[in-house]
C-alpha cells in the first residue's frame, strides 16, 4: 500500500554508516528523509563485527556492534523515519525526465507491498562477501564466507584450516584462526594485496602465492585436505533492486558516481558507501559519503550553489558541524 500524500525528500536504502549519516544530516538540515533496510536492525556490516573499530579515530576501542548502536541512537535523536525488515524490491521513476534541478520523483516498492514516493534516492545498500563457486557441494558448516560473526562463533581448536584470498581480511583472519588454537593455517593467494604488517606475521610456509585449485566437496586445495575453508574473495555490491534505473557501473561492478556529489548516472539518484567504493571502505569514509550526498541533495532542493552544496562541506553561513 502506498503511503498517502507523503513525498519524502529522499529515500535512503541501507542503514549502515553511510545511509545513517546521510539520513541524520538530511533531517538536521530540515529536509524529510526516510531510511529503509532489509535487516531488522541498524548498522549494516558493523552490526556483524564484534571487534574494536580501532581504525575509527573518533571512537577508539568501540566495537562494530557498539558503532551500530550509536548509529541507531543518532537516527532516533534526529527523528529519522526508519523502516527495518523492509526489503526494497524495485525503484521506478514516477514520470519522464525532469528539467532543471528538480527530479521527476521516484517510487520505491518494497517486498511487503508498501510503496514510498520520494524526490531523490540514495543507494547505501552496501556489499556482500563473494562466495566460492561450488560451495553448495561442501559439508555443511565447513566453508565460511567473509569476515565477522561466523568466524568468531567457530571453534578452530585442532582444525586444519585453508584461508582463500590475498587481501587484508584473508591475512587478518588467518592470524585470528592461528591464535584460536588451529592445528595449522595456510593462506592461498593468487596475488598478495594485504598490508605487510599482516603478511610478515605469518611464516613463509603458511602462504602459497599463485594459481590454486579448490575442490569444495572434498574440502581440498591443490589436493591437500582441510577441515575447513575460509573464503575472502572480496565484495560485490547489493544492487539487485536497481535494474530499472539504468545505472552506470565501474569496471569492477560498483556504482559509478560523480566524485563531488555522489550523483549517479541516473538524475536524482545518489550512491554512497561501499556500494559505490568511492573511497577506501571503512566507517569514517562511509560517514563522510553520507554527508556529501546530503549536502548535494540540500543544494538541489534549495537551489543553492551546486558547487558548494555538492562538495559535502557545510555552507559558510551555517559554520562547521562537528
Amino acid at each position: 500500500m502506498q503511503e498517502q500524500n507523503r513525498v519524502y525528500d529522499a529515500a535512503i536504502v541501507g542503514a549502515g554508516p553511510a545511509g545513517a549519516s546521510c539520513a541524520v544530516w538530511l533531517a538536521r538540515l530540515g529536509l524529510a528523509p526516510v531510511l529503509l533496510d532489509a535487516a531488522g536492525s541498524v548498522g549494516g556490516l558493523c552490526r556483524r563485527n564484534p571487534f574494536p573499530e580501532d581504525w575509527n579515530a573518533s571512537l577508539p576501542g568501540v566495537s562494530g556492534d557498539q558503532v551500530a548502536d550509536n548509529l541507531a541512537r543518532s537516527l532516533e535523536l534526529a527523528a529519522v523515519p526508519l523502516r527495518l525488515s523492509c526489503r526494497v524490491r524495485r525503484i521506478q521513476r514516477e514520470g519522464g525526465q525532469a528539467s532543471g534541478r528538480e527530479s521527476a520523483g521516484f517510487t520505491v516498492a518494497c517486498d511487503d507491498g508498501s510503496k514510498l514516493s520520494c524526490r531523490h534516492v540514495v543507494l547505501a545498500s552496501g556489499v556482500r562477501a563473494r562466495g566460492l563457486p561450488g560451495a553448495v557441494a561442501a559439508p555443511a558448516g565447513r566453508i565460511l564466507v567473509g569476515p565477522g560473526e561466523l568466524i568468531v562463533a567457530q571453534d578452530f581448536r585442532g582444525l586444519h584450516v585453508a584461508v582463500l584470498g590475498g587481501g587484508d581480511n584473508a591475512f587478518e583472519n588467518a592470524l585470528y584462526v592461528a591464535g584460536r588454537g588451529a592445528a595449522s593455517v595456510r593462506v592461498y593467494a593468487r596475488h598478495v594485496r594485504a598490508q605487510q604488517q599482516f603478511v610478515r606475521r605469518l611464516a613463509p610456509q603458511q602462504v602459497a602465492v599463485g594459481p590454486y585449485q579448490v575442490d569444495p566437496a572434498l574440502l581440498s586445495v591443490d589436493g591437500r585436505a582441510y577441515d575447513m575453508l575460509l573464503v575472502f574473495y572480496g565484495w560485490e555490491p547489493c544492487v539487485d533492486f536497481t535494474d530499472g534505473l539504468d545505472l552506470r557501473h565501474t569496471p569492477v561492478g560498483f556504482i559509478a558516481t560523480d566524485a563531488a556529489t555522489a550523483q549517479t548516472s541516473c538524475d536524482g539518484v545518489y550512491a554512497i558507501g561501499e556500494v559505490a567504493q568511492r573511497q577506501h571502505p571503512c566507517v569514517v569514509t562511509a560517514l563522510a559519503d553520507g554527508v556529501t550526498a546530503a549536502k548535494a541533495i540540500q543544494a538541489r532542493i534549495e537551489g543553492g550553489d551546486a558547487a558548494r552544496g555538492g562538495t559535502g562541506m557545510p555552507a559558510a553561513a551555517g559554520g562547521w558541524h562537528y
